[in-house]
């Protein structure tokens, strides 16, 4: 059973979103975003938590940016076999196995009085009203928040793992245990006896009854002593704590990173993930699990929550490290957009999961930071991506404030990397060469870098009529016969669709980068780093050297990009920078 879509109409953040799931689902967005009320949303129908009064609609749970007085969530769930749950939601539930739940906030107009309503049935069109959530026992969501509470969390799920561990011993084991308990009691009772005869224990104790004498005429035969109260077995137990040893010796447990684990071990030993029941269908939604781990740490914890928990599981996560252990198919990305939050692409894509394809074996090749951007560079490879990095510090971009990511492609292609980025609707900018390449077996050069990027505004971008015209007059001469070097005609057209593909973030160099640097106001500047070079033969060894040169050069002339900032070169991170106001803008 898979809670397979949630859509959300007129609640908090959400104006009308539809959000796809899978069994194994990470949630991802910027601060605020609205990942937390989309857990919320799902809470308010399946966790059993959460009493009628939890469940009342609030004022905050009204469309926040235009006024409304009716919000709704409606769950989705296909593959709805289990037999508890078929058994409790009889009549309610498809012949192909679908089922729709239904919550419905209202609000009066004149009074504000707020009210709810509940909802199932086989399809939308068909759900009915029903009294309560009465299908919580068998259908239902345990859900870790963000903010977790690690000591007294502990404190009480030890109890709660005693007392299941107690349910299941044997007939065997509860003698050994009674017989051993019977003897702690008796060891017990031996130090509540010593501990009194402590001399410091017993000079307080004939000080504190003195001064008592003093005081009062009254109760004289009585005297107060110093309990250790340790005698109580039970008592001694309950305040037994959680502690960690290496060798025997009690050492410090650790911080918060090692008391989240802790806390998610005993949440896992309680809700007993790894265990398929029979008498319910549990979904597992855990917020930041990555809170307090290293990166390390964060991967295997993201293994452990994807392989090992029996169920449907949510995660929300502002980790990369969580992100590049999910599959990218299995990605929600949460975006503002308007004012209000929507899922890219709807939530889950099979668009993500074909275009990973592409990527054969290499499926990790993508960094997961591209997936928490909102705009990302595109770039050849390792020598543009150093140089753009360093460049942006230069000229004033703060990538990471900005929330601007460099990518290099490295030899695998734009087109998956587009494909991804749109499917997350993640904005991008490329700039990739301006190669000139000779057609085979013919004796006709072409303008490679413009007819790939030709092809990217064609596959990924919205027909234009003025930029239609433009192709179709000029197109056809990026060929020509006989010699390398394009003729002046050529020439002239392949600079008015590069000037027009530009409007689509299409960005392609003079030539490369190392010829466009080298052409640049830095060029007294790479002269001298090689001072008994010729001029002729210093790009050609820029290009041999590529990444090395670049590093290199980077290390002792890195203020002097500043140069740069009104130079062509710097045109797409300057374009980055304004599609990050523009956002900001429509966000504010």
């Amino acid at each position: 059973m898979i809670l397979s879509t949630i859509k959300l109409k007129g609640f908090r953040n959400f104006k009308r979103a539809k959000v796809n799931l899978r069994k194994k689902s990470l949630v991802i967005g910027s601060n605020d975003v609205g990942k937390t009320n989309l857990m919320w949303a799902i809470r308010l129908l399946l966790d059993r938590s959460l009493s009628d009064y939890d469940i009342e609609p609030n004022d905050s749970d009204f469309y926040a940016y235009e006024e409304t007085n009716e919000f709704e969530i409606a769950l989705f769930f296909t593959d709805v076999v289990a037999d508890c749950v078929v058994a409790k939601l009889k009549g309610k539930i498809s012949d192909d196995d679908k089922l729709y739940l239904v919550y419905r906030g209202f609000r009066e107009k004149t009074t504000g009085a707020k009210s709810f309503k509940l909802f199932a049935g086989k399809s939308y069109k068909e759900i009915e009203e029903i009294e309560d959530r009465y299908y919580r026992k068998v259908l239902n969501i345990k859900y870790i928040s963000s903010k977790r509470d690690f000591n007294n969390f502990i404190k009480n799920e030890r109890n709660y793992l005693f007392q299941l561990a107690k349910e299941d011993r044997t007939e065997e084991q509860t003698e050994s245990d009674d017989k051993l308990f019977s003897e702690i009691q008796d060891d017990l009772k031996k130090v509540d006896e010593k501990i009194p005869k402590l001399n410091f224990i017993s000079s307080a104790t004939n000080t504190i009854n003195n001064e008592l004498h003093k005081l009062s005429l009254h109760h004289k035969k009585q005297e107060v002593v110093f309990d250790a109260s340790t005698s109580n077995a039970d008592s001694f137990i309950k305040n037994v704590s959680i502690a960690s040893k290496s060798n025997g010796e009690s050492v410090i447990i650790g911080g918060d990173g090692r008391l989240n684990q802790i806390y998610l071990a005993l949440w896992a030993s309680r809700n007993g993930i790894t265990e398929e029941s029979l008498t319910e269908v549990t979904i597992f939604c855990i917020e930041e699990p990555e809170a307090h781990l290293h990166p390390h740490q964060q991967r295997k914890l993201a293994d452990y929550l994807n392989t090992s928990l029996n169920g449907q599981v949510l995660l929300t996560s502002h980790s990369p490290q969580i992100t590049s252990e999910f599959s990218p198919n299995s990605i929600v990305r949460l975006l503002h957009t308007k004012g209000a939050t929507k899922a890219a692409s709807n939530g889950c894509s099979q668009i993500i999961d074909d275009a990973f394809l592409d990527f054969g074996y290499r499926k990790s090749i993508i960094s997961a930071e591209a997936f928490f951007s909102d705009v990302v560079l595109l770039v050849e490879g390792p020598s543009e991506d150093l140089f753009y990095k360093t460049l942006s510090t230069q000229i004033g971009i703060d990538l990471d404030r900005l929330n601007i990511s460099v990518l290099m492609v490295d030899g695998i292609g734009f087109t998956t990397y587009l494909n991804i980025l749109n499917s997350l609707e993640i904005d991008w900018i490329l700039r990739t060469d301006n190669d000139i390449f000779k057609i085979p077996k013919r004796d006709e050069y072409r303008f490679a870098g413009v007819q790939r990027c030709i092809k990217y505004y064609k596959e990924f971008f919205n027909s234009d009529e003025d930029t239609e015209k433009l192709l179709l007059e000029h197109e056809s001469n990026l060929q020509w016969s006989d010699t390398p070097s394009p003729p002046k005609e050529n020439l002239a057209s392949a600079e008015l669709i590069i000037k027009e593909l530009e409007c689509y973030g299409l960005y392609l160099s003079n030539n490369d980068l190392e010829n466009d640097f080298f052409n640049s106001p830095l060029n007294s500047e790479i002269i001298d780093y090689f001072p008994d070079m010729k001029e002729a033969k210093i790009v050609k060894a820029m290009q041999k050297r590529k990444a090395t040169f670049m590093f290199e050069f980077l290390k002792n002339n890195r203020k002097s990009l500043s140069k740069l900032k009104d130079d062509a070169i710097a045109k797409p991170l300057l374009e980055c920078k304004s599609i990050i106001e523009i956002i900001q803008n429509e966000t504010d």
